[in-house]
């Protein structure tokens, strides 16, 4: 058994190669080999959200608090809130994050196919985001 202690790692800011706005990652964790999960908290201030991505293995978010969108290519921009659960398929192309007026915070949870568990691409446009759910 391995417990990690809430406030034993620090937070770290989301980089910005892969995120617009200010984004906080707590509580990251993954584990050894044979197991391929790992996962993260992260907090989205108004505003912010990840850039286009995919996972080679899928990825599921579990929304904790305040409101957020989330969004698959193609589709619509959906609403998420706290106790949604999300998942988006293998190399499904998206982005999730903080409305423009209210943050939010979700777990992200993928596995590692061949020790990589996402695949980040460009940043989302501000007229992309300003879309607003559909």
């Amino acid at each position: 058994m391995d417990i990690q202690r809430n406030g034993a790692t620090p937070s770290t800011p989301g980089p910005e190669a892969h995120f617009t706005g200010q984004v906080r990652m707590d509580m990251r964790f993954s584990r050894p080999d044979p197991a391929r999960v790992g996962g993260v908290m992260i907090t989205f201030e108004p505003g912010a959200r990840t850039h286009w991505h995919t996972h080679p293995l899928g990825q599921t978010l579990i929304v904790t608090a305040g409101l957020g969108w989330a969004q698959q290519e193609g589709g619509p921009i959906t609403e998420i809130r706290p106790g949604d659960i999300v998942w988006f398929a293998p190399g499904e192309r998206h982005w999730h994050g903080a409305t423009p007026t209210i943050a939010m915070t979700h777990i992200a949870i993928a596995e590692a196919l061949d020790g990589v568990s996402v695949d980040w691409a460009e940043a989302v446009s501000d007229t992309q985001y300003r879309a607003g759910p559909g």
